[in-house]
């Protein structure tokens, strides 16, 4: 049997192709991984076509590092899966919470660890655990410089890396893992989607402010807690306003829905949350099946 237009790709840039697939009548459903603002412009093109749309957008996710957790485990996790493809992945923990009283402990771990990532050429036989190469793009790469700059001028304390590039590069996209402390929730880097190798640390008074200030964002696709006592974790989980929360450094799971809240998209990925998406449900009234027979004696 031949099939036909099982598969197809279509190459172009995202304002061309992605406008006229958006707007195309021929096409019923539109499911789109990428920037809010993009998605933004795929929601409004879809939209005089009363299209399905699906997004997984951007995202600025919490990583609470609550009082009874080891915090040399939690800190150090936390700053390696930030530096994960070099800070490029939209569920990145880029925003870690730590009680106030170990603030100064957190910073003191998250600035040795920072250190010890290598930044270095994939082609390199020096790749592997604990390095990472460049960033996307020259776009992306200026993008990432403006935003360090930006939390250097609004006082955030540099504790690693910083704008530039690596010591040991002249050339390339490559950025320093960078470590940010003493954020507030009002500067830019904790505003902003950076999608880079950078941390920002917020100090906090309870429980409660945690997940308050994690809840203070326009994001919500991921989060993250850490404690020595699962069930408070999960409690904690319960609280925070984002489509998906992983407790105690658990991975992703390919069969629970994945996706986001706020201006992090609709819609959900993965297992049968995500087949759903790209269905349609149709009910049948008038017709009733015939009732069964008796079964003989």
């Amino acid at each position: 049997m031949l099939f036909r237009s099982v598969f197809n790709l279509v190459n172009g840039d995202g304002a061309t192709v992605g406008g006229a697939m958006s707007s195309h009548p021929g096409i019923d459903m539109m499911s789109f991984t990428g920037s809010t603002r993009a998605g933004i412009a795929v929601a409004k093109a879809s939209a005089d076509t009363v299209k399905r749309v699906a997004q997984e957008l951007g995202g600025k996710s919490a990583n609470i590092v609550l009082d009874d957790a080891d915090l040399t485990k939690a800190v150090s996790a936390g700053v390696m899966s930030m530096m994960l493809n070099s800070g490029q992945s939209c569920n990145a923990p880029s925003r870690m919470f730590v009680p106030r009283a170990k603030n100064e402990a957190a910073i003191a771990v998250a600035k040795a660890v920072a250190e010890k990532v290598k930044v270095v050429d994939p082609a390199t036989p020096d790749a592997g655990f604990g390095t990472i190469g460049p960033v996307v793009s020259e776009v992306q790469f200026n993008k990432i410089q403006a935003l360090i700059q930006k939390g250097i001028e609004e006082g955030a304390t540099l504790v690693a890396g910083g704008p530039g590039r690596p010591e040991n590069m002249n050339r390339g996209y490559y950025v320093r893992p960078t470590v940010f402390a003493n954020v507030t929730n009002d500067m830019t880097i904790a505003r902003e989607e950076i999608f880079g190798p950078v941390l920002t640390m917020l100090a906090y008074d309870g429980e409660d402010d945690a997940v308050a200030q994690a809840n203070d964002t326009p994001y919500g696709l991921s989060g993250y807690v850490q404690s020595a006592n699962i069930e408070r974790a999960r409690k904690v989980a319960s609280r925070l306003r984002t489509g998906n929360v992983h407790l105690n450094g658990a991975g992703p799971d390919f069969g629970a829905p994945f996706g986001g809240y706020k201006q992090s998209g609709n819609g959900r990925e993965w297992g049968k949350h995500g087949f759903e998406e790209f269905l349609e449900t149709k009910a049948v009234m008038g017709w009733t099946p015939p009732a069964p027979r008796p079964a003989k004696a």
